[in-house]
């Protein structure tokens, strides 16, 4: 018998990323990419696209190195909450409480066995629009100026781990995150796995890392509505002189058709239209991709 599923954790809220060239970094997210600078900070810059809800979803921090700082779900309830951090201090994960951020309140932080930093959240600033970005529709929290890429909102991240099968034993309990599609090698090792906590398809994927590090960081990833608009974004890119690591092509693997780029401090950044696939299996089997 199958257990019972958990939604406690209603979504991926934001991405803490490292740059070491913020005011270039900076001026990539909003006027190639396309989010809008909705508050500063100490050293960060916190964005947002214009279908996003909250009042971030990207916290750019000025810092000397580069990669992730931190993963932010926001969770169902405050007693959902309460019960993931309940169960993640029973598995030793935890690193405790925070006063919140510039766009939410308090915030339980944890680690990951790969060393990543998490923090889960239910008290959430959300974004009200200046008079300038006011949208004519009243359902969406921001006008589409359709500024650069104009990117929908956020959509997931990969991070790399050395050991995915720790990965693939420890999300679904801190989270409650059922694991989608995963991939097998033929030695046996778990190569990639991908999970979500809601009726997306995945909201975070970790790939193995070959290299001894810890708590690194592969790409995070914003929605555009059409194929096409990927297509018009490969086109944006390379006017700006941006570097393409490869794509438009499409990922077997979840389906998600893509674009890798790296923004100027060397970070991975994927535009992607990956919205047409919805787990509404109350049971999915968790696909499992090999090498032959």
């Amino acid at each position: 018998m199958s257990a019972e599923p958990c939604f406690d954790i209603a979504h991926l809220g934001h991405v803490e990323l490292f740059t070491n060239k913020p005011e270039a970094s900076l001026d990539f997210f909003v006027n190639i990419f396309g989010l809008t600078e909705s508050g500063r900070e100490g050293d960060s810059v916190y964005l947002r696209a214009w279908d996003d809800y909250e009042f971030h979803t990207l916290k750019l921090t000025a810092s000397s190195t580069t990669g992730v700082g931190h993963i932010g779900y926001r969770a169902s309830s405050e007693a959902g909450l309460l019960r993931r951090v309940a169960a993640i201090e029973a598995m030793g994960a935890g690193i405790g409480w925070s006063e919140g951020d510039l766009g939410h309140g308090r915030a339980y932080r944890f680690r990951d066995p790969d060393n990543h930093v998490f923090e889960i959240y239910f008290d959430t600033h959300k974004y009200l629009a200046p008079e300038g970005e006011r949208p004519a529709l009243k359902n969406q929290a921001q006008r589409n100026h359709g500024r650069g890429c104009a990117v929908r909102r956020l959509d997931h991240l990969n991070l790399l781990a050395q050991d995915v099968a720790a990965i693939r034993e420890f999300m679904p309990k801190a989270l409650g995150s059922r694991i989608t599609e995963q991939i097998v090698l033929d030695s046996g090792e778990v190569g990639g796995c991908w999970f979500t906590v809601n009726n997306k398809s995945y909201d975070i994927a970790y790939t193995r890392d070959h290299t001894p590090a810890q708590g690194r960081f592969h790409h995070v990833t914003y929605a555009v509505d059409q194929r096409e608009h990927v297509l018009e974004a490969a086109d944006l890119f390379l006017e700006n002189g941006v570097f393409i690591e490869t794509g438009p092509h499409k990922h077997a693997v979840q389906q998600t058709f893509f674009l890798y780029v790296y923004e100027p401090a060397g970070n991975r950044v994927e535009i992607a239209n990956a919205g047409a696939r919805l787990i509404l299996d109350p049971d999915w089997q968790t696909v499992t991709w090999t090498e032959t």
